[in-house]
């Protein structure tokens, strides 16, 4: 068996002794955040793949309903399967603490620093990790000087957005004003990062496993929104091409960045490489995208774990603070 295969009872489980073990389940999936649609895609493949290993999953759309349902209707774990503001930085994570109820991934702390890029790259920084160089940009930020600090092309984005939601590439001087009027539509504190040209990694954590590493190949300039949920002809590559040392790092690397923020059942970290071969943790995602084109399910089948496998591994997981 392979080391990531899973040798529990959650893969096995009959129709009728899962239900008896989870309970009534709620998905939390659509939410009010810029990334709804894509939350909606996530959801309906963990309620279908929930559903179809037996468990009594029922879809559940905070935007439409209210919380408190969760505790009058009797659902005894939420599976979490929203993306961003109000359903991946701590706020829900709060509420159904505040409910008992247990739920997916990680805390109401661990949520909010992996949503808040700025302030995740400080307690990395802090730690020692390797990450790419940064400045915060305000109003009347000084574009010259911007780019003296991080050279060129670099990346301005939202600090608490996922998605790539309001994000540009910047090759220019002169394009800075725009693309800081882009970003600031999503988030009053807006990010400037150098660009680091080797190549776009992500390594998957579940439980206290680093999955098989990634490397994203987008068709376009880098992996924006398109690349991620749109395009059919972004290349992932499983085996990643690295070295088995280099994987390994990087491997040691998402599991160090995921303890540092509190990370806790599952998740994703995102990494950029130099052209030199030194890995550069870039973010992480402590509710990742679960559709058709999502990594932390491609990453677990290259690892011998089905959708369903996972879907439940990530339920048992569930927790209470």
């Amino acid at each position: 068996m392979s080391k990531y295969e899973m040798n529990d009872t959650g893969a096995t489980r009959d129709a009728q002794s899962a239900t008896v073990a989870f309970g009534k389940v709620a998905v939390l999936f659509g939410g009010k955040s810029a990334e709804r649609e894509v939350s909606l895609k996530s959801g309906a493949a963990v309620l279908a793949a929930l559903q179809r290993s037996g468990v009594d999953a029922h879809a559940f759309d905070p935007a439409e309903r209210n919380l408190q349902e969760l505790y009058d209707q009797g659902f005894a774990r939420a599976f979490i399967a929203l993306h961003g503001r109000l359903g991946e930085d701590g706020t829900v994570q709060g509420a159904l603490e505040l409910l008992g109820i247990p739920y997916t991934g990680s805390g109401v702390l661990a949520s909010a620093l992996g949503m808040d890029k700025w302030r995740s790259k400080l307690v990395w920084q802090a730690a020692g990790l390797p990450i790419p160089k940064f400045q915060m940009l305000k109003a009347d930020f000084d574009a010259a000087e911007v780019v003296k600090n991080l050279g060129l092309p670099l990346f301005v984005k939202p600090a608490c957005e996922g998605s790539s939601v309001g994000i540009s590439k910047v090759k220019s001087v002169g394009e800075l004003a725009a693309a800081y009027a882009e970003a600031v539509k999503y988030d009053t504190l807006v990010m400037a990062e150098s660009f680091v040209g080797g190549g776009e990694f992500t390594a998957a954590i579940l439980g206290d496993t680093a999955l098989p590493v990634i490397r994203i190949v987008p068709a376009n300039e880098f992996y924006d929104f398109e690349a991620k949920y749109l395009r059919d002809d972004t290349r992932y590559l499983c085996p990643c091409e690295l070295t088995a040392a280099q994987e390994s790092e990087m491997q040691h690397l998402a599991k160090q960045a995921f303890a540092l923020i509190g990370g806790q059942g599952w998740g994703r970290v995102d990494f950029l490489m130099s052209e030199d071969g030194k890995p550069y943790v870039l973010e992480a995602n402590t509710s990742p995208g679960m559709t058709d084109h999502s990594l932390v399910p491609m990453a677990a089948r290259h690892a011998g774990i089905s959708f369903e496998q996972l879907v439940l591994k990530v339920l048992e997981s569930a927790h209470v603070g």
